[in-house]
């Protein structure tokens, strides 16, 4: 058996240095945090110490991925949360966090002993972590709903999971490597933007290097090497350059703190990806903070410096007057300093720096100090609001996901209403965007707009210092295409809830026509009424269905959910068992024609039938076709003309989804329908065609010509709007009679 000598000198330093499990019981203690609790009263302290006790006790015998007691990591997320000065029942949810998920704690049980308050917070927290971003499945999407309505419902939710988070990503060492990329990953692409959307800079900016580090590894280590040689290089230039500001400020009388502020690794990396610099290219790598005792200070500042050294035209950012989303306010600008080095300055006041680096957490840290602030308004406030409205209008989880997504990174544009109020929206936005950030019964009747006096189409993208006006009228209603255009999250889910209750809103008049019409074959020449006097028939039906309403019913009849000939025949069964009988008369005049489509009572078209009526691409019928409706599965009512190849082969296979319909007497709109013109290649022919159907009133929707061309002659393929029948004679006549023109003829469908 062998033993190890040591000398006095290895004794006395290892006596005097701390163990292991010294270091480890001094982080899993209490006293690592008290310090922070300074801005606490006695009473909160105790129950934030009453957290820990229960919290520590839970997680006995867990220990992390270091070895080192579980109870380190919600020690350090209250750290955390502490440094943001949030209050007793958000530090005891921290230290709390893992013990349902954990330690099978169950949320009655802290509510007994903490309040609701404080187990609502850890349940939200809870489900958080359940979270896995890197699939777009429904159970993910649904959670990741849950967490930003908990977040836009109370604040501290996300605050503390973004505390956890940065814990955990500054001790990513000690997990498998494997899992390096799925976690870093997740943190860049969604906890990241979040912190970045509620103005949490400092810890956005950490999470980015961070993750940065672990997705990257080697050009993390490479970039990190350079910047501390391009430290060392420019130490003398930084030192001369606060040397002279420290002379000029104090010469001018004010009173100033100043910091070097050295940009992210993240940042330096993403300019040079994406502007396809190198390192020595980047020069904006260093710059100074200067924190000044009032806003009038932020702009004399700016005087100062301008008179030191020479400014960079167009570098000059005024973020006091115009604050961005997420409430960040300071004045920016980039100086030529010695030696030729572009230095950029940040002049803000200390409020404006505490919501600079701690966003939404500064309502915290400044609501008993800065009450002339309006943090409501500025501290990501109208984008949790937002998320409840988005949530209002879109009950799907991916659909709410998708809305959501779109604001995560907004860069952002100023722009002004006519009255010059200011209004901040993403990059890209348009005008509808715009009209719907107003109001959404403005949104929902813009009809046209003026961008600087001069009218813009809607799809027209905003500028910095546009003046938007929008136009609106009473008969004007969203339009599907602006779903293709819109940048904003709250823009789409109008839209899209405006069409869902518009789609279902015609649906179920087209499924009570339908159903009515089914009836009459039956010999019943109306539909019962839901009165009190039906009232048990209608229940027996809608629970032979599946509906759970009478509108539902007839909703899911217009969109080819239900087949309205069966439902009939239900109904007619449960009219009987009331001593209802049919009506032979109407039996015998209305039962079947010879086709096969029911005849009489057909559904009549008019045009204004806009979602639940589609008409068929293969055969575009107008007014005075012979016309068949198919119902489609999901689909609404489809109509095909009656002598349409594909209308036939749909009948032989499912003739019970045919429905007889009917044009109206005066259709309210044109309609649309092919046609071919074979013309000479002679020079200028397609305008000479195009001017004449535009002469005989048919709007040009779509025109196309064959790629390989005879020498001789072409064939010219229009679809155009037309009136009726009539109205596309007369255009076939005039095309006819215009010069090089062989043949003009209706679009035949195939067989």
């Amino acid at each position: 058996m062998s033993a190890v000598v040591r000398s006095p000198s290895d004794t006395r330093e290892n006596a005097s240095r701390p163990s292991a499990a010294a270091l480890n019981a001094a982080a899993a203690s209490f006293a690592a945090l008290t310090d922070r609790l300074d801005y606490l009263g006695p009473d909160d302290v105790e129950q934030v110490r009453r957290a820990y006790r229960f919290a520590d006790e839970a997680h006995l015998g867990q220990l992390r991925n270091s070895g080192e007691p579980y109870i380190t990591h919600p020690i350090a997320v209250a750290a955390q949360c502490a440094e943001w000065k949030l209050d007793a029942q958000a530090l005891m949810a921290a230290l709390l966090h893992d013990a349902i998920e954990d330690c099978g704690v169950s949320k009655s049980e802290l509510i007994e002993r903490f309040g609701a308050p404080v187990a609502e917070l850890v349940d939200g927290l809870t489900k958080l972590d359940k979270l896995r971003f890197n699939t777009r499945e429904e159970n993910q999407a649904e959670s990741f709903r849950k967490m930003l309505l908990a977040m836009a419902r109370d604040v501290r939710v996300i605050l503390i999971k973004l505390a956890d988070r940065t814990h955990n990503m500054r001790t990513l060492d000690d997990a498998p490597r494997e899992k390096w990329p799925r976690i870093a990953g997740e943190t860049l692409e969604i906890y990241a933007p979040i912190a970045h959307r509620l103005g949490l800079n400092q810890t956005y900016r950490e999470l980015q290097d961070l993750s940065f580090r672990y997705l990257r590894p080697w050009r993390y280590a490479i970039l990190s090497k350079a910047i501390a040689k391009s430290r060392g290089r420019r130490r003398d230039l930084i030192q001369k350059v606060q040397q002279e500001l420290d002379g000029a400020f104090a010469a001018a009388g004010m009173n100033v703190r100043m910091a070097g502020r050295e940009k992210t690794l993240y940042s330096i990396y993403r300019k040079m990806e994406e502007k396809h610099l190198s390192f020595a290219q980047v020069t904006d790598i260093y710059g100074f903070r200067i924190i000044v005792p009032t806003v009038i200070d932020c702009y004399t500042g700016i005087g100062i410096l301008h008179q030191m050294y020479k400014p960079l035209p167009g570098k000059f950012k005024d973020h006091i007057a115009i604050a961005k989303l997420n409430g960040y306010q300071s004045l920016h600008t980039t100086l030529v300093g010695p030696a030729g080095v572009n230095v950029e300055f940040q002049l803000r006041t200390e409020s404006m720096h505490a919501v600079a680096e701690s966003g939404v957490a500064a309502h915290w840290l400044y609501k008993a100090t800065d009450s002339s602030s309006n943090s409501g308004e500025r501290l990501g406030a109208k984008w949790l609001q937002s998320l409840l409205d988005i949530q209002d209008e879109t009950r799907d989880a991916a659909e709410f996901w998708d809305h959501v997504k779109v604001d995560l990174f907004p860069d952002a544009v100023y722009v002004f209403t006519p009255k010059s109020q200011i209004l901040a929206l993403p990059r890209g936005a348009t005008v509808v965007d715009f009209a719907y950030a107003i109001h959404s019964n403005i949104g929902d009747h813009t009809s046209a707009a003026r961008i600087n006096g001069d009218q813009v189409p809607l799809r027209t993208e905003l500028k910095n210092g546009d003046v938007v006006e929008v136009i609106t009228a009473p008969v004007s209603t969203p339009n599907p295409a602006w779903l293709g255009f819109v940048r904003t999250g709250r823009a789409r889910s109008k839209i899209r809830h405006y069409l869902k209750t518009l789609a279902h809103a015609e649906s179920e008049g087209l499924g009570e026509k339908l159903l009515a019409q089914a009836l009459r074959a039956e010999g019943l020449a109306t539909l019962p009424e839901d009165d009190d006097e039906h009232q048990a028939m209608w229940e027996k039906l809608l629970r032979f269905t599946g509906n759970r309403t009478r509108a539902e019913l007839m909703t899911d009849i217009g969109l080819g959910k239900r087949i309205a000939t069966i439902v009939a025949k239900r109904l007619l069964a449960l009219l009987g068992e009331r001593g209802e009988r049919p009506d032979a008369l109407t039996l015998s005049r209305e039962r079947f024609a010879s086709d096969d489509v029911v005849a009489q009572g057909a559904v009549t078209l008019d045009g204004s039938e806009n979602s639940s009526v589609r008409f068929a691409l293969c055969c575009r019928p107008v007014p005075g076709d012979p016309i068949v409706g198919y119902l489609g599965h999901g689909e609404g009512l489809v109509v095909h003309t009656d002598a349409c190849g594909v209308g036939k082969r749909l009948r032989h296979r499912d003739a019970e989804r045919f429905f007889a319909v009917e044009w109206a007497d005066e259709p309210v709109r044109t309609f649309e329908t092919g046609v071919v013109v074979t013309v000479r290649n002679d020079k200028g022919v397609l305008a000479r065609v195009a001017a004449a159907l535009a002469d005989a009133e048919a709007d040009i929707t779509h025109v196309e010509m064959a790629d390989e061309t005879p020498l001789d002659s072409a064939d010219i393929r229009f679809v155009i709007a037309v009136r009726d029948r009539t109205h596309l004679e007369a255009v076939l006549r005039a095309a006819r009679r215009t010069s090089s023109v062989l043949a003009a003829a209706r679009t035949i469908p195939a067989p």
